[in-house]
């Protein structure tokens, strides 16, 4: 007569198994904590701080890099240098005239312009329109009461500041020549007037 077990026997996980179970719960607990901080970009928010092209300031951010130099044509024919305006505050705004959000803040850099103008500030307008729209941008500027000046941008000048994926983009310059802060999108007058303010 054999002898019943009562109790079931508990199978041993062999060594292999145990370390193949910890990783997946290491790389579980590594997918969760990723989770979690990436929140906002997974389900819809700002994208998170990633590697930035040379010479690009994030936006918003206090930074102290030298703004790259250039000399580039003006609406009226002549150049611009922008080391000749060392010595004030500057806005470099790249815009088009085909760009709704660049429409719509052009009255705020005006108003600026006209307020700070006589205290060493100025604003350098960097059109980068197509040949097929760079004929409306001297119009436009009449339209718009455009009171600073206007270059036309090429693409030198959009990769020494760190390839313009957007418009507008603006840059913020001290008196030294070096980028303070730069902006991605339309911002509100009250943004570029506290770093002019703290900058004159």
């Amino acid at each position: 007569m054999s002898q019943i077990k009562n109790k079931k026997e508990i199978p041993v996980l062999s060594k292999k198994h145990r370390s193949r179970i910890y990783t997946g719960i290491f790389f579980a607990v590594v997918i969760l904590l990723f989770g979690f901080n990436n929140a906002d970009y997974l389900f819809g928010g700002e994208e998170p701080n990633g590697p930035y092209p040379p010479n690009y300031v994030p936006a918003g951010e206090q930074k102290s890099v030298e703004a790259p130099d250039f000399e580039l044509p003006t609406t009226d024919g002549k150049k611009l240098k922008l080391s000749s305006l060392k010595g004030k505050v500057v806005i470099l705004d790249f815009w088009a005239t085909w760009c709704p959000p660049c429409r719509k803040g052009i009255p705020d850099l005006v108003e600026l312009k006209k307020k700070y103008g006589k205290k060493g500030f100025e604003v350098i307008g960097i059109s980068v329109d197509s040949p097929q729209t760079k004929e409306e941008v001297v119009p436009f500027m009449k339209d718009y009461g455009i009171n600073y000046p206007v270059v036309y941008g090429n693409e030198a000048i959009t990769i020494s500041y760190g390839g313009i994926q957007s418009i507008p983009t603006a840059f913020v310059i001290d008196k030294q020549g070096k980028i303070v802060a730069s902006y991605v999108g339309l911002r509100g007058k009250e943004v570029y007037e506290e770093h002019i303010k703290k900058l004159l």
